[in-house]
């Protein structure tokens, strides 16, 4: 029999394949997913279990940040544009969201 808990998590957690590797996405703020107010900026976490992160990657993500101020002459696709995988997942539930590794070099 499977716990209550396992169907309705307390936090809000997503498991993420990206590009053959898996990881954990998660929160500590119970509230995220049910107050929209509390999407605005917020705190997520990714551990991947790669040997090279030895802890939680804290992500601060920014729903309201001004895309438009970004430079726009240059392309998307340039090296300096791109974007690592888990960013772009994160942004499939927040659209246009900014994410901050916080001091820390992308990773995955």
């Amino acid at each position: 029999q499977v716990c209550r808990g396992l169907g309705t998590p307390l936090l809000p957690v997503w498991l993420c394949s990206l590009v053959g590797r898996h990881g954990v996405l998660f929160s500590t703020d119970s509230l995220l997913l049910s107050d929209w107010k509390r999407e605005r900026v917020f705190s997520l976490y990714f551990y991947s279990g790669q040997r090279k992160q030895m802890e939680t990657a804290p992500l601060r993500i920014d729903t309201h940040s001004h895309h438009w101020e970004e430079n726009r002459g240059e392309d998307p696709s340039s090296p300096g544009k791109r974007r690592p995988p888990i960013e772009m997942a994160i942004r499939t539930k927040w659209a246009g969201a900014t994410v901050s590794w916080n001091g820390t070099d992308p990773f995955f």
